[in-house]
């Protein structure tokens, strides 16, 4: 059984591996911003307005980022500008506006993160489905339990 110093330990170690993997994501992402003109956080908006299932609205990027709304238009005006994302109002609402990923927008971040890619299918080649099963059910578990933290409103 291990002890109490030896699991602190461990779980210092992990943390310490987290903090290392999303520096070096966070890394690439500032790369990405620097080469398309964007701030960091409008990449943020991209992958979540990219992974999103449903359609994406400005009121659920704010509440997703934990930005103002005026921070958001800022950010979705420079997406925009910048030919990243496109908004439509809603046909049943028209007051409502959706924000969807452009289309023409993709290759140049394919092109940029592809290292990304490429890094984690060969890291991905070096484990067994069961374990790549473990990870991502670790991963999912994460995200779920971060997702539900709050942070404070700018």
């Amino acid at each position: 059984m291990a002890s109490t110093d030896d699991s602190a330990s461990d779980l210092q170690a992990f943390a310490r591996q987290l903090r290392h993997l999303n520096g070096e994501i966070n890394r690439l992402v500032h790369g990405f911003a620097l080469a398309q003109g964007l701030h960091p956080t409008d990449v943020q908006a991209l992958a979540v307005i990219l992974d999103s299932e449903a359609p994406l609205t400005p009121g659920n990027l704010r509440s997703r980022l934990g930005l103002t709304s005026g921070a958001v238009t800022a950010c979705l005006d420079r997406l925009e500008r910048a030919g990243h994302v496109r908004r439509s109002r809603a046909s049943e609402d028209r007051r409502v506006v959706h924000v969807h990923y452009a289309a023409s927008a993709r290759p140049a971040a394919r092109e940029h993160f592809r290292p990304l890619a490429a890094a984690a299918e060969s890291t991905r080649a070096g484990f067994s489905a069961a374990e790549l099963a473990v990870v991502s059910r670790f991963l999912n578990a994460l995200n779920e339990e971060l997702g539900e933290l709050r942070t404070p409103r700018r």
